[in-house]
Order: C-alpha cells, then structure tokens, then sequence
C-alpha cells in the first residue's frame, strides 16, 4: 500500500528528525529497514510493541556497525537497495566505511541522505546542537514570542521535524525519481538549519515589502494584531482567532457585536494594543465550549485549542480519521491522503534486532550466512 510500495530504504538508527523521516517514508509504502546498533538489541515481545510512535511502519535489524562483517552485511542490504538515510555528525560514516562514495561504489544509483543540524561543512558543522539551536542561527527563534518577551521555542516542531525530517524525505524522494531516469545515485545533504531558514521564507518576503518588523510581537501573525491570536476563557482555556481577511474581520464583529467604529481600524498598529486587551476581556466571559457555540461553522477563522488528549476525540478529527488506535496507542494517522494508492501503518515500532533474520532472508543471506555473521558478533 502507499505511493512508495516497491521502494528500498535503509535507515541507520538514529534520534530525532531521522526517524521521522524514515517514518514518513515507511507510511508512504516504503519498504525501510531500521539498522539498530547490536548493543541495542535486548529482546522484547512482539506482540507487546516499544510505544514509540516515531518508529511504526520499519523492520528491525541489529548489526554491529564497528565489525567488518557487521559494515558488510549493511553493504549487501545497500546494493539492492534504492536509497540509505543517516543521522549522524559529519564524517561518523565514513569512518565506519559506510560513507558516500563506500555505498555508491557498490550500488551507483543509491541515494544517501543525510540529516544533520547544520549540514555537512561549514563552521558549525563538527558542533553539538539541537532544534532550538538550529532555529536561532537560521532566524526562525527570533520572531516567536509576545512583544518585550524573550523568544518561545515552538518544542521542536520547527527544526527536527519541519525543517529536518519533512525536508530530509522530500529531497529523498526527488532523488530516487531523478536516479530512476540517470541510473545515478547522488548525496542529499539535508540540514536542519536550511530547513528552519527556508519555512521563513514567506516571512522574508514579508520583511522585503516592508509588512514585517524585526520586533517579535509586533506583526500581524506573532500575536502584535488583535484579530490574529489566542485568547483565554472563563474556564482557563482557550480559543484561537485568525480573522485576517475583511470579510472574516466582518463576521468576526457581527459575532461579537463590535459596532463601535473604533473597529474599523483592523489594520492600524496603533490600534492593535487597546483592540486586543478588549478582545481578551470578552473573550474571559464565556467558557470554551460556550464559544464555540458562537463561532464554530463560521468562517471568523476560529478553532479551540485543543489538548494531546482532547484532539482526538474533537468531531472533525474523528470524522477525518486524523487520529487512529493502532496497537493500543493513539497516534497520527499517515499523512497526507491519496486517492489510489493510500498510506497506512505498514506494522507497530519494532524492538531492536526483531526482524534480523527475516530481513536478510529477504535479501538473499543464506542461513549458514545468518548463523555464521551471528556467531562472530557482526549481528544481534
């Protein structure tokens, strides 16, 4: 099932925006096999799957990496294969012998991606970082929070998984298509800092029209507008409102009876501040659900804002099926939708090492062979 039936992905194990690559992938109808250290390898039952959502959809081998026979097995997974993920610092492969020019010399139409934080050179490169990091070199930090605040990490949305994983996958894919007609593989050096920096751009264009102030807090959609922001309720929740357009702005004052023509000034700066602090004490006189008797089904531009646990159950999530039970936890269904060839969860996270046998049947190892790298230590 899934786009990408057919397609042979080998991921070496990793954190962070790697695996949700390769679970993009995976949901997709990849075929990717997880490569786990040996060292990793403990057991598990299957029929009881690790509760990481990140690894659904991948079979497990463990391999010993540092071993010759262990960085052989991966070399014969590799020549049958269209592409090889990695999330390690810069020149870790290569020292294993698993680098790009090991891998593309035995498979010369492989694609090799790689996922780091800031890339495979520059000054930064050989440094330890994480998501908030990479989005603060890339001037993505800077412009989340309220005005006379400090900046507020968005969690790690912005870098690992936006400008990390979703940028790693799609470069994956355009190479794989472009290696299908050359029959050349190629290296895709995916960043997370050039990640974060390009989600800006529509922001930069912003900053060049001269709409956009370095000022967080101050703009139309960093909380500077009273039309575009969250606001508490009695019952200390809240609601969201992006009423941007005239015409949902219109809508936006009817529902709440704004006929004072001090209104008419949506798009005055100066305005901003007193519209918003009378927009707050409204919004305080009614609970959540009580405005979203007023406002949902319209077109305000209005959402509650939903828990991890309320998101799931909320009608228009349950009727898309966004959310679905697999395996006993509710998680994310694959995304996004196709009309033909539909994703959906290929199999439950795999415990380290689980598929090592299975998988190298697969790929032509003989069972003496299995036994004999076992014996040596090569796998798990």
């Amino acid at each position: 099932m899934g786009p990408l039936a057919g397609v042979r992905i080998i991921e070496l194990a990793g954190i962070g925006p790697g695996p949700f690559c390769a679970m993009m992938l995976a949901d997709m109808g990849a075929d990717v096999i997880r490569v786990d250290r040996a060292g990793a390898v403990r057991g598990g039952d299957p029929s009881t799957p690790p509760a990481d959502v990140m690894n659904r959809g991948r079979r497990s081998i463990g391999v010993d990496l540092k071993s010759p026979g262990g960085v052989e097995t991966v070399m014969r997974l590799v020549e049958s294969a269209d592409a090889l993920m990695e999330g390690f610092r810069p020149g870790v492969t290569e020292r294993l012998g698993l680098g790009p020019d090991d891998c593309l010399a035995r498979n010369p139409a492989l694609v090799y991606g790689r996922m780091t934080g800031w890339g495979q050179d520059g000054p930064y490169a050989l440094a330890a970082g994480h998501d908030i990091n990479y989005i603060s070199l890339a001037g993505a930090l800077d412009s989340y929070g309220r005005r006379g605040q400090a900046p507020v990490p968005p969690i790690n949305m912005v870098g690992d998984f936006g400008g990390g994983g979703m940028y790693l996958a799609f470069g994956m894919v355009c190479a794989i298509l472009e290696a299908r007609g050359s029959g050349q593989g190629q290296v895709v050096d995916a960043a997370m800092v050039d990640g974060a920096a390009s989600l800006m751009s529509f922001i930069h264009g912003f900053r060049a029209m001269g709409v956009w102030n370095d000022e967080r807090g101050t703009n139309m959609l960093d909380t500077g507008s009273h039309f575009y922001d969250v606001y508490e309720t009695s019952d200390g929740r809240y609601v969201s409102i992006g009423s941007i357009e005239p015409q949902f702005y219109a809508e936006l004052r009817e529902k709440l009876e704004l006929t004072d023509p001090k209104w008419d000034q949506q798009m005055s700066r100066s305005a901003w501040p007193e519209l918003k602090e009378e927009l707050a004490a409204i919004f305080k006189t009614r609970t959540r659900d009580e405005w979203c008797d007023v406002m949902e089904h319209t077109d305000i531009c209005f959402a509650p804002v939903l828990s991890l646990a309320e998101a799931p159950q909320h009608p228009h999530n349950v009727h898309r099926g966004t959310f679905i039970e697999y395996e006993g936890i509710t998680q994310p269904r694959p995304a996004p939708r196709f009309s033909r060839t539909d994703s959906e969860i290929q199999r439950p996270p795999a415990h380290a090492g689980q598929h090592t046998d299975e998988v190298l049947s697969d790929y032509g190892f003989g069972a003496d062979e299995i036994a004999s790298l076992r014996d040596s230590g090569a796998i798990a």
